[in-house]
């Protein structure tokens, strides 16, 4: 079969439908991780939207393609199906590129790094799969979409309701005995709420030491982290703090 055939092959009428079919999929996963996302972001949590949407397109495309075997390779799926099978490299691929992707997930104290770059890294390896089994335009458009949540939705973020986070380590001196009714009293008054089930509580050489998230009741609302930590400074019963925003 002459070259031009076999390229005009993956670029037929019936293959672009079902990469048409493909997208449409694509995208409804990706607005329904948005939305699940959002509502994780909105609380404080480490995995926002970008991450969501990711993995949930990401997903959606390494199953809806299962679905069309017979248009893999140009229409000739089903024939090479028949010699070696090419989920299983699917599964390699998934498996190998998800410990690649945990390797840059890095984690410093409430502090969450990486997990939007792992999430694209395991995009970019769908990407890579469905240009390998044939839906070039369906590559293109995962990864537009891909793109464009990197570089344009924090834009949107912005635009949303939300709530910032704030990590905070107290160190108290060891003749003072805090309390954690009168600590959430006072974050109330400053904007803040302490997040459920983010407080630990240590004790090193007679000093006790309180870490925890402080999330904000409203976009608009919580003082600045210069403000805090003049107040912190200030407190008579601190002998150290840090505090950081909490992102990912």
């Amino acid at each position: 079969m002459p070259t031009t055939d076999i390229l005009s092959a993956y670029w037929s009428h019936s293959e672009l439908s079902t990469n048409g079919l493909i997208l449409l999929n694509l995208f409804g996963a990706l607005l329904l991780g948005l939305m699940v996302g959002y509502e994780r972001s909105y609380h404080g949590r480490a995995a926002g939207m970008r991450t969501y949407g990711l993995v949930c397109m990401a997903s959606a495309a390494l199953t809806v393609i299962g679905g069309y075997p017979g248009y893999w390779f140009g229409g000739h799926g089903g024939a090479l199906a028949a010699v070696s099978d090419p989920t299983r490299v699917v599964q390699g691929i998934v498996t190998g590129v998800g410990f690649l992707g945990a390797g840059v997930i890095m984690r410093e104290g409430f502090n969450i790094s990486g997990l939007t770059t792992a999430a694209s890294i395991w995009t970019s390896a769908v990407i890579g799969i469905l240009v390998g089994v044939g839906f070039y335009m369906a590559a293109m458009g995962l990864a537009f979409f891909a793109t464009m949540i990197m570089i344009y939705l924090t834009r949107l973020e912005a635009i949303l309701p939300s709530r910032h986070a704030v990590a905070i380590t107290m160190r108290f001196k060891p003749d003072f005995i805090p309390r954690e009714d009168a600590l959430r009293r006072i974050a109330l008054e400053r904007g803040y709420e302490i997040a459920g089930g983010s407080l630990t509580i240590g004790s090193d050489n007679g000093m006790q030491e309180w870490r925890f998230v402080a999330l904000a009741l409203s976009k608009k609302s919580g003082a600045p982290l210069p403000e805090l930590a003049a107040e912190l400074s200030a407190f008579n019963g601190i002998a150290s703090f840090q505090i950081a925003h909490a992102r990912n």
